[in-house]
C-alpha cells in the first residue's frame, strides 16, 4: 500500500518515511521520552543503526527533525550507503538555520512546524511557506489539531500555497483533537481532509506505541485519503516489525 514513490512537483517522494520523534525524546512518548534521550539522542551511532536498518527494509525517506545529533546520525547513515530522501520539519526557534542546513542536504520538502501552523496566523504562515518555496523544496504544513486547524485552513488565504499536509491519524484519536468535536464531525473527518486536496502524510499512526502495528495498520488501510506515512521507530527490532508489516498492506 505504501511502498514506492509519489511524484510531486517533478520530485519522486518516498511514500513511507522514518519518523524521528523518538530520536529527540518527544514529550508525547511519556515516560519513554527520557529513555529515548539517553539511548538515542545522546548516541548518534544508535540512531544511525535504526536509519540503516529502515533503509535496508525499503524505507528510502526520513521525516527529519534537524537536531544536531540527528543530523550527525543521518550523515553516518549516508556514509554507510543509505542516502535517505529528506522531508523535514523547520523548527520555529531556528528557522533560518534549519532552512540553510536542509537546503545543503537537498531536502525534497520542508514543513512548517505545528507550533506555527496551529496558531493559524495566515500572514505568518504565508511568509514561512514563501521562504520554503524560495529554496526549491516542496512546501508543507504540520498540524497537531487535525480537526480545528483543517477546518480553518479550508477558508484560509494560504490554502493554495502548500502541497503537503502532515496530520496525526489513528483509530484511538490519540494526540488528535477529537474531544473538541462531536461524533458527527469525527465521522466526516475524511471528507474534511479530502477538501484540503493536499498530499497527506499520516503521523502518530501507532499512537506513540499504544497500538500494535497490526491494529494500527488494519485501520490505516481503511483510510483512502492517506498518501504517505511517517513512523517513529526507536530500534532495529521495531523497524523490522513495523515496516515489514506495513509493506504487506
Amino acid at each position: 500500500m505504501l511502498e514506492g514513490y509519489l511524484k510531486i512537483f517533478e520530485k519522486q517522494i518516498p511514500r513511507t518515511l522514518l519518523g524521528t520523534s523518538p530520536f529527540i525524546g518527544a514529550a508525547h512518548f511519556g515516560h519513554r521520552a527520557r529513555l529515548y534521550l539517553l539511548d538515542l539522542y545522546r548516541n548518534p551511532e544508535a540512531m544511525a543503526k535504526v536509519m540503516i536498518k529502515s533503509y535496508n527494509l525499503g524505507v528510502k525517506g526520513i521525516q527529519l527533525i534537524p537536531h544536531d545529533p540527528v543530523i550527525e546520525a543521518l550523515h553516518i547513515a549516508m556514509d554507510e550507503g543509505c542516502p535517505m530522501d529528506v522531508i523535514a520539519t523547520i523548527r520555529p526557534e531556528s528557522e533560518q538555520e534549519d532552512i540553510n542546513l536542509l537546503s545543503e542536504l537537498g531536502a525534497s520538502a520542508m514543513l512548517v512546524d505545528p507550533e506555527i501552523t496551529d496558531q493559524t496566523d495566515w500572514n505568518l504562515i504565508g511568509e514561512k511557506l514563501d521562504n520554503i518555496k524560495d529554496t526549491g523544496s516542496i512546501p508543507g504544513l504540520i498540524t497537531q489539531f487535525p480537526f480545528s486547524t483543517t477546518l480553518k485552513l479550508l477558508d484560509s488565504p494560504v490554502l493554495n500555497d502548500f502541497k503537503m499536509y502532515m496530520v496525526p491519524v489513528n483509530r484511538l484519536g490519540y494526540l488528535m483533537d477529537c474531544d473538541t468535536y462531536g461524533p458527527d464531525e469525527r465521522a466526516h473527518f475524511k471528507e474534511i481532509i479530502k477538501k484540503v486536496d493536499k498530499t497527506i502524510i499520516a503521523m502518530h499512526v501507532l499512537a506513540a506505541g499504544i497500538m500494535t502495528p497490526d491494529n494500527a495498520f488494519d485501520y490505516l488501510k481503511t483510510l483512502d485519503f492517506v498518501d504517505m506515512v511517517a513512523l517513529g521507530i526507536a530500534s532495529g527490532a521495531e523497524a523490522e516489525e513495523s515496516f515489514s508489516k506495513l509493506f504487506k498492506l
